[in-house]
C-alpha cells in the first residue's frame, strides 16, 4: 500500500532520539517503526462501534425504534391503504 499522506507533530528530543535508536536496532526507519507501532496499537483499542460487540448492542437498540412486520401475506404493502381505511370505518362503527 503506498504511502501517501504525511502526517507530523512534534517530540521532546529525548522521545526522537529513542525512536532513531529503536528504528535502528529493529533495521527500519522512523517512518516504518511509528507505522508498526500505530497499526498494533489501533488493532489492540478498537475505536467506538468497531467492535462485534458494539455492533450488536447498537443494532438492538435501533431495532426497538423500527417497526417489524410479521405475517404471510404478500400483498400487504399494496393493501395497505384500504385495510387501514377498513379498520378505522369498523373503529367508528363501534
Amino acid at each position: 500500500m503506498p504511502n501517501n499522506e504525511i502526517y507530523s507533530w512534534r517530540l521532546d528530543t529525548a522521545l526522537k532520539e529513542a525512536l532513531e535508536r529503536a528504528a535502528r536496532a529493529d533495521n527500519t526507519s522512523v517512518a516504518n517503526l511509528l507505522r508498526t507501532i500505530v497499526t498494533d496499537w489501533l488493532a489492540s483499542n478498537p475505536g467506538p462501534g468497531e467492535d462485534a460487540e458494539s455492533q450488536l448492542r447498537m443494532r438492538n437498540q435501533a431495532l426497538r425504534c423500527a417497526g417489524t412486520i410479521r405475517g404471510g401475506d404478500p400483498d400487504r404493502a399494496e393493501q395497505a391503504s384500504s385495510r387501514v381505511r377498513a379498520a378505522l370505518e369498523a373503529g367508528r362503527a363501534d
